[in-house]
């Protein structure tokens, strides 16, 4: 391994669990309003992943108020606070763009069997 990849490889966080696509995760993500610093929470299905190390991105989607929202967290950001898994998905997809064109039952994610 190059001296590259070698600093790549110590940037990355090791706190983070082992997650899918499909899967229902909650995110802290730090929020800093004037002075004061909160961590807000951002609880929705993972329906996509793109690239590796420390350029790593995870695609949120939520419904808040009858409306879609997603959002795209840098995995190896200082200001994600952390990552839990809630529901394991069950799914056959590598993406899931689909789920934005589908509201209510349509738009569920089967639950994995442990």
């Amino acid at each position: 391994m190059n001296i590259v990849e070698t600093m790549r490889q110590e940037g990355l966080r090791g706190d983070l669990p082992d997650f899918n696509i499909g899967d229902t995760v909650s995110v802290g993500v730090r929020i800093t309003e004037g002075g004061k610093t909160r961590i807000q929470n951002f609880v929705g299905a993972v329906i996509a992943e793109q690239g590796t190390g420390l350029e790593r991105t995870i695609t949120v989607r939520k419904i808040s108020g009858g409306v879609g929202v997603e959002r795209i967290f840098p995995v190896e950001s200082p200001n994600l606070e952390g990552i839990t898994v809630t529901k394991k998905g069950r799914i056959r997809r590598a993406k899931l763009y689909y789920l934005r064109g589908r509201t209510g039952r349509k738009a569920r994610i089967r639950e994995a069997r442990r």
